[in-house]
């Protein structure tokens, strides 16, 4: 069986949010007093409890975003698209390697993943058509602005972070984000073509 490099890209990017998604749940459940309003999600990668898990699970993020973006790309030829797809994944990648109890190379990277996630979403929407690129474009924007709101709030401007605090403002960076990534892998997997919804690879 054979597949061609839209559903080889679906999958990745399915797997990718699916996994990621599950893995921030059981880790902060098996965290005693784990605070979803203060603590960073990178503060699983330290606690012993789910150390192992949620890096390897960081890792797995920034491989299934290059592969998935690299069968995308076959499918689309646009190179800029591609390079937004690696940056995202070694953003992830690096957060995985160097946790946030090593310093400086986890919040760089972390840094790369939070902007280049949103940012790919919003590139991928010239890839679509209809509501798909809508959603596409909403969600990256949406990304962005708590990128923003966050940046602001850890240089020392608390009230950016509102009601939510720290935690809920990283959140909404990752969380929006990921659930358009099973969607958007969803919509790759499908057999059915819809010409009036892809566009052509230019």
């Amino acid at each position: 069986m054979t597949f061609d490099s839209q559903t080889l890209a679906g999958v990745f990017f399915f797997t990718l949010a699916a996994q990621f998604m599950t893995v921030i749940m059981l880790a902060a459940a098996m965290v005693p007093g784990y605070d979803f309003r203060a603590a960073a999600i990178s503060d699983l990668g330290v606690f012993p409890e789910t150390a192992l898990l949620f890096n390897v699970s960081l890792v797995v993020v920034g491989v299934c975003n290059l592969l998935g973006g690299y069968f995308l790309y076959r499918a689309h030829g646009k190179r800029w698209l591609l390079a937004i797809f690696a940056l995202a994944g070694i953003g992830a990648i690096g957060a995985g390697l160097f946790p946030l109890n090593t310093g400086g190379i986890h919040g760089l990277a972390a840094l790369l993943a939070f902007v280049f996630f949103n940012v790919q979403a919003i590139g991928s929407g010239t890839y679509l058509r209809g509501i798909m690129r809508a959603l596409s474009v909403l969600v990256g924007a949406l990304g962005l602005v708590f990128v923003v709101l966050m940046a602001l709030g850890d240089a020392g401007n608390a009230a950016a972070f509102g009601s939510i605090g720290h935690g809920g403002t990283e959140r909404m960076i990752v969380y929006p984000v990921m659930l358009w990534m099973v969607a958007f892998g969803g919509y790759l997997l499908e057999k059915s073509e819809r010409p009036s919804d892809v566009q052509e690879p230019v």
